[in-house]
């Protein structure tokens, strides 16, 4: 009875462990744990390190029975003690390929670990990136939705002065109707802000597995040194798949190369015949005899050079690409962050001095409601831009780090 009072409880702990709050850096740890395509990237790896243990084996022995020499005309026709040559046999063949394929197998196997291992840590690199922005998307989109709650409540006590003014005989009677148009011009916006949240908690909830995922703390403040990413990219895990798949190219051609070498089996037998007459044992070696390499092994070994030639020239690619793809990277980074300064510096501080003016301008009399109200909407919607732009700012950072900097987990 104890049991069944307690279970609802019990099963609800899980839930509110995951409702708990998430700083940046506990959301990727949560991330690394639980993310379903990290546990396939490691079933993957793990496959081909199971399948490594097998390559550049013996192939199995092969078992034979049958029935030889049984006549089928004359007078020992279709019987099995007549004939001395017929007997039962029973016989084994093991086959040997040669060293060198043997040896290629191994280097392909191995080289598939790579490629899976490679894979895992890109897929890795994808989840902490993806995870990292949902937290900073988050965490401003949660900054410019309270950024208009400000506005919300400048709205209502602008509102009471309109009321005031209108049972004075001070306003107009429209002037009522213009904090409540701005007022709707704020939900659209509103809307739109709260649609980011929902977006951003929906992606955090995919990697985390937390579908209520809340943020706690500030996001990290990254630094973005050219240099140092630069003398890393090497490490990085599509570069390694590349490599790896060099390998796997360089090792299908070597498999090809040994296909030239011949391979060889051992086979024994032992034949029982009649009781009236001796048993006999057989025991033979058999040989490939690659004697057409130019129309059959020579081919194949082209293309597999081809192949690798491809590969290495992928990777060359691969590179430039990498390097192409950080300074333009790079670029819009530096352009975010002076547009961030040029927002808090200019923009932010000229609307606020316009919006302070005209409403002392419309407390004077000398202007019309309408007008400063658009310029309060304009002070509101500069604070959200330069919000916008900090994220933009802070997402390079993260990205440029993630990308081409860190490759761990």
């Amino acid at each position: 009875m104890r049991m069944i009072v307690l279970a609802p409880l019990l099963a609800a702990i899980p839930s509110a462990a995951l409702a708990e709050p998430l700083t940046f850096d506990a959301a990727l740890r949560r991330a690394g744990s639980e993310a379903p395509s990290l546990k396939a990237s490691a079933s993957g790896v793990d496959a081909a390190r199971s399948a490594e243990t097998a390559s550049g084996q013996l192939p199995d022995p092969t078992l034979s029975v049958g029935i030889d020499n049984f006549p089928i005309s004359g007078p020992p026709a279709f019987s099995f003690t007549r004939d001395s040559m017929t007997m039962a046999r029973i016989g084994v063949e093991q086959a040997f390929p040669n060293p060198a394929k043997r040896r290629a197998q191994r280097e392909r196997a191995q080289a598939d670990i790579g490629i899976a291992e490679a894979g895992a840590a890109i897929e890795a690199q994808n989840v902490r990136l993806e995870t990292a922005l949902a937290w900073v998307d988050l965490y401003y989109a949660k900054r410019r939705l309270a950024q208009l709650q400000v506005l919300d409540q400048s709205l209502g006590d602008l509102q009471a002065t309109v009321s005031a003014r209108l049972a004075s005989g001070s306003a107009r009677p429209s002037a009522a109707l213009e904090p409540e148009q701005l007022r709707a011009a704020v939900s659209d916006r509103r809307s739109e802000l709260t649609a980011d949240v929902g977006k951003a908690r929906a992606r955090l909830a995919r990697f985390t597995g937390d579908p209520e995922a809340e943020i706690a703390g500030d996001p990290p403040m990254l630094d973005v040194d050219r240099a140092e990413l630069a003398a890393g990219l090497a490490e990085l895990p599509r570069l390694q798949s590349l490599d790896s798949q060099t390998k796997a190219a360089d090792a299908e051609t070597e498999l090809a190369r040994a296909d030239k070498r011949p391979d060889w089996r051992v086979n024994t037998s032992y034949g029982r015949r009649d009781p009236a007459y001796g048993d006999m044992v057989s025991v033979g070696v058999s040989i490939d005899l690659p004697l057409f390499a130019k129309r059959r092994q020579d081919p194949k070994i082209a293309a597999r050079a081809s192949e690798a030639e491809r590969a290495r020239l992928m990777r060359a690619a691969g590179e430039r690409e990498v390097v192409a793809a950080l300074d333009g990277d790079l670029a819009d980074h530096a352009m975010h962050h002076q547009r961030l300064m040029n927002a808090r510096n200019t923009l932010v501080p000229l609307a606020t001095r316009r919006a302070e003016l005209d409403m002392a301008s419309y407390a004077a009399g000398k202007l019309d409601l309408g007008s400063a109200l658009l310029s309060t909407l304009a002070l509101a919607e500069a604070e959200v831009d330069a919000l916008a732009r900090e994220a933009d700012v802070a997402r390079d950072a993260i990205r440029i780090n993630f990308t081409y900097g860190e490759t761990q987990p």
